[in-house]
């Protein structure tokens, strides 16, 4: 236990006059048998490049990573997140196709929806994003819908006309790629599209424009030019593994549900890399709202991955078998295979460093409280919120990613059965060594914030009035 007797000095004064004791503030000390432990957030190149391989990654990064307009910067963040909700239709596709008696097709229906609408409403905000700062609002690629006068292009078969507000005329153009407005005249997959379709209208009602797949667009704003940004064409060329002759329907969708998950690795990779750069342009405002959807990212990686509690137990199984997944040494988990989610992992825990600056101090040689004492400042004065949203969003993204490699063991646990999913050691042992284990255990990344807020509940607890912990910390 770690007793800082700084802090009873600091107040000591305040609380003679209402308890003989000094508050003496525990902080837990580090997991012995994690403190120490250099995580291994990564697996054999082999294992690596198999994954890679199997979900055609190569050719989904360079979809990724071709730019089609130079003047929208946030195409990069964008574009990644388009095409898993694009690859989300195919899955719904894909699910309403199986001809399996035994699949369950209602909850799989419900939970495609589910994570459809999840994904709209991320798009929505990182949407809204770019229309608040001022140097994105503006470049993304549009379709006016009011610039033809109720004229239709001969190649915009997918159009149709209506007045709004009177005289006002708009042409509502629809993607004729994507996958979503077909579904919608698909009898088995009408509702389903349908609700997807109202979720992208209620989604993007605070955004400077809609994505054009066939929602009604009310407002009638201009229309993102989803085709040309997304071009679900090529993204579909896609559509099939390398292992696509493998008899076992659950290949299919092993295969979508991981495409989904590496696209929005990608757009949190893009994200945490925006967060970094506006800390150091000192924008603190726009950072907490990219921390925030960083948090939200990792929340929706989860219900990815429960997708594969929905798989039927034997075909995946058998799958596992034909696919010969298993795990390259007794501690390495599966989701390390892949790169993206490392890197983003690694990406998470790094911001820890931007703590100092963002508090205005230097780290203390000595080891001192120096920056513990300037987050109760910070958090006392109440007069810079804009930092305190973003050490607040920072916790956050801790918080969503342990909750995420936690989740993940539990999936491996109920898919593949607990000796499988823990190297065939660890279920056994309550001092489990394996890679997942140590990432929900390990302390926290920002322990000067943890001690700040636990001294504050201390004192706070004491009865004590804000303005006297104030004046103690200044001096």
């Amino acid at each position: 236990m770690l007793d800082f007797d700084w802090k009873s000095k600091m107040v000591s004064s305040d609380f003679s006059n209402k308890s003989s004791d000094q508050p003496q503030v525990l902080i837990p000390a580090a997991f012995g048998s994690f403190s120490n432990v250099s995580l291994p957030l990564s697996t054999s190149a082999s294992a690596s490049s198999a994954y890679d391989y199997y979900l055609r990654l190569p050719e989904l990064r360079m979809l990724w990573e071709t730019k089609e307009f130079p003047a929208w910067q946030n195409e990069a963040v964008l574009k990644p997140a388009l095409h898993a909700l694009e690859i989300t239709f195919r899955f719904i596709s894909i699910v309403l196709s199986d001809p399996r008696p035994y699949s369950n097709r209602r909850e799989w229906t419900r939970r495609l929806e589910s994570l459809a609408t999840s994904q709209i409403e991320l798009i929505a905000l990182l949407c809204e994003d770019e229309n608040e700062d001022k140097t994105t609002a503006g470049t993304a690629p549009i379709v006016d819908l009011t610039s033809s006068n109720g004229v239709l292009a001969r190649e915009c078969s997918s159009a149709e006309v209506w007045k709004l507000h009177g005289e006002t005329t708009v042409v509502n153009r629809t993607s004729e790629a994507s996958l979503l407005p077909r579904l919608a005249t698909w009898q088995k997959a009408e509702d389903v599209a349908q609700r997807i379709l109202y979720s992208i209208e209620c989604e993007m009602r605070r955004c400077p424009y809609t994505l054009g797949l066939g929602e009604p667009n009310l407002s009638g704003k201009p229309n993102l030019d989803y085709d040309a940004v997304c071009r679900p064409n090529e993204l579909h060329a896609l559509k099939k593994s390398p292992y696509d002759h493998v008899a076992n329907h659950e290949n299919a969708a092993l295969y979508t549900a991981h495409q989904i998950l590496e696209s929005w690795i990608e757009t949190a990779k893009q994200v945490l890399k925006r967060v970094v750069s506006r800390i150091d342009a000192s924008n603190f405002e726009a950072a907490a709202s990219d921390g925030y959807m960083t948090e939200k990212i990792w929340k929706l990686l989860s219900e990815i991955e429960d997708l594969h509690l929905l798989m039927d137990p034997d075909d995946f199984l058998h799958l596992k078998s034909q696919l010969m997944i298993k795990p390259v040494t007794e501690t390495e988990s599966f989701c390390f295979r892949s790169k993206g989610l490392v890197e983003i992992t690694e990406m998470s825990k790094e911001l820890k460093h931007k703590v100092p600056f963002i508090l205005g101090v230097e780290v203390d040689p000595r080891g001192g409280p120096r920056i513990q004492e300037a987050a109760m400042r910070l958090y006392a004065e109440k007069r810079e919120g804009n930092k305190v949203f973003l050490v607040q969003a920072l916790q956050a993204i801790e918080g969503a990613l342990k909750r995420f490699f936690y989740g993940y063991k539990q999936v491996l646990v109920v898919v593949m059965g607990s000796l499988e999913a823990k190297g065939n050691r660890v279920v056994t042992s309550s001092d489990s060594c394996d890679s997942l284990s140590q990432i929900f255990l390990e302390p926290t990344y920002f322990p000067s914030l943890d001690a700040a807020k636990t001294f504050l509940g201390e004192f706070w607890s004491h009865g004590q009035g804000g303005s006297g912990l104030t004046r103690r910390m200044k001096k």
